[in-house]
């Protein structure tokens, strides 16, 4: 829950601040047949939200509510506004003196009014200022708010709809009133990601500096209702594997099974469909890579968040001027391909690409041949068809080199109890190539199990045998620092310590242990 920041305290210090149930008094025009699930506050004394919903139909709604402005109020924000417009551009780059330069223009501006505001109103004006000139005005809460996913608009005069972690998909209370509010908020979103949109460039993906992605289109070039955008929120504090045990994603036990996994260097990629939390599942299980090892992360928008000092975190950029016909590129332009090639010449243990869905898979897989440990994200809802459109246009991977890949791990969101969740399906691994039929050899090593919302283990896998050779372990070795990890995994979930700024700290001790285990003459210490 976000708390108010230090420029939204009341501008008189000695003034009492008014309680929620006072100060909050937005658009709460509701159907009567609708009732209040669940209330709670982003911002103290400024804004709230509540969960709505309605008798009829069982749907829910998202309902942001603000503090009214007074007529008086109102013609104050509108002139204050038109001139910090035309001033605040010229003033201190920080912005807590920018907000300091509003909060003294705004008591001055309205001292000099025939009509001035009392302390109280000037701090909602302000609320409002700095929400327009400092956030992103009417999507600000949700973008505060650590319940949302995703912020979708479809056009002008039409509700946006959110994506509650709780609710799922639901609409609010939120609309651009216009088509030029809403195109002048698209384009200063994009701007602030450091890009630029436009009629002769109406769509983008882009992070914004708070790291949220966005993918908006301009005007009504591709989109016929006008600009569109969505919004994907990620978590302050990401997702740990142990949230994803908490949350039923997956089990200890497949999460012993991709730390050993992750540390042995296997080659990963995880599938599913969009919004099936794959890149949530990528970057927890980052946290299990060994500290000393180097990662180097290839991306077109930045989602990853490894807390790890060996990492080099790349972006694709776009270019600029007409498209070259021999390199099909504009000038500067780097993508996928350009960054993966050269994360080769760095030398790096891992090479984490976002997403893979062009030319760059070929440069992957033959990466992953030559013994370059790789792990990344794929579009495809089943290992048959993730086969068949790695092989066709435009990856074009050729059977052969299919078998480099040791683990495929498939997600999904699904529907569990009348309530939207994410699984994993199943764990998969790769094992060649059957010389008879041509055939991709796999072994599924975990599944789910719909009916109980639980996990099988098959009892055998590829992986676990490789260890055994690797690290001249024996049956009971394996089984003694399966259970090692196990342990240590349960104990951080009932102590519940083991947040995210935190875990990957854990996991670090866990190998220096591991090492004087190992050196002190216990060869069962885990593979090296």
């Amino acid at each position: 829950m976000a708390s108010v920041p230090k420029e939204w305290e009341s501008v008189n210090r000695g003034q009492e601040v008014r309680p929620i149930s006072e100060a909050v008094k937005g658009d709460t025009t509701l159907d009567p047949d609708q009732q209040l699930v669940e209330e709670y506050v982003i911002s103290p004394t400024f804004s709230s939200v509540r969960i709505m919903k309605h008798g009829k139909n069982g749907t829910y709604s998202y309902v942001v509510e603000e503090p009214s402005l007074s007529k008086e109020a109102s013609i104050i924000y509108r002139e204050a506004r038109s001139g910090l417009i035309s001033s605040i551009t010229s003033h201190p780059k920080a912005r807590e003196e920018r907000i300091d330069y509003m909060r003294r223009f705004l008591i001055s501006f309205s001292s000099s009014s025939k009509k001035g505001i009392g302390a109280q109103e000037i701090d909602v004006v302000l609320y409002y200022l700095t929400k327009e000139f400092e956030g992103y005005g009417k999507v600000e809460v949700p973008l505060l708010d650590e319940n949302i996913e995703d912020i979708s608009c479809v056009g002008p005069n039409t509700p946006l709809y959110v994506v509650h972690r709780k609710y799922g998909s639901i609409v609010s209370n939120l609309n651009f009133d216009s088509e030029e509010e809403l195109n002048d908020f698209v384009r200063l979103a994009v701007q602030r990601s450091g890009k630029h949109i436009s009629i002769s460039s109406p769509m983008v993906d882009c992070s914004l500096p708070n790291g949220a992605r966005l993918q908006a289109t301009f005007g009504r070039e591709v989109t016929k209702n006008g600009s569109t955008f969505t919004i994907r929120r990620f978590k302050n504090d990401p997702y740990t594997p142990l949230d994803l045990i908490e949350l039923g994603t997956m089990n200890s036990d497949m999460a012993v099974y991709l730390w050993l996994a992750i540390e042995g260097g296997e080659n990963m990629f995880i599938i599913g469909g969009t919004a099936s939390g794959k890149t949530t599942t990528l970057n927890s299980i980052l946290l299990f890579v060994p500290p000393n090892k180097k990662i180097v992360s290839i991306e077109d928008t930045k989602e990853l968040n490894i807390p790890h000092e060996n990492w080099i975190q790349s972006l694709t950029r776009q270019g600029t001027g007409d498209v070259n016909p021999s390199t099909r590129k504009r000038v500067g332009e780097l993508d996928m391909f350009d960054l993966l090639v050269s994360s080769l010449r760095q030398r790096p243990d891992y090479i984490i690409v976002g997403e893979v869905r062009g030319r760059e898979a070929y440069t992957v897989f033959q990466s992953m041949a030559t013994g370059q440990s790789a792990i990344s994200t794929f579009h495809s809802s089943d290992i048959s068809s993730f086969v068949h459109r790695l092989e066709g246009e435009p990856l074009n991977i050729p059977r052969s080199m299919i078998s480099a890949l040791d683990i495929v791990i498939l997600q999904s969101q699904t529907v569990v109890a009348n309530k939207t969740v994410r699984r994993i399906n199943s764990i998969v691994e790769i094992g060649g190539i059957d010389n008879s039929t041509n055939e991709v050899v796999t072994n599924t090593v975990f599944q789910w199990e719909p009916v109980s919302d639980s996990f099988k283990y098959s009892g055998h896998s590829y992986f676990e045998d490789q260890l055994l050779t690797r690290n001249t372990w024996s049956l009971e070795n394996l089984n003694d620092e399966i259970d090692r990890r196990k342990k240590f995994i349960e104990s951080a979930l009932e102590s519940r310590t083991a947040i995210f700024s935190n875990f990957s700290e854990m996991v670090s001790k866990y190998y220096a242990d591991k090492g004087e285990r190992t050196h002190g003459g216990d060869n069962r210490g885990g593979p090296n």
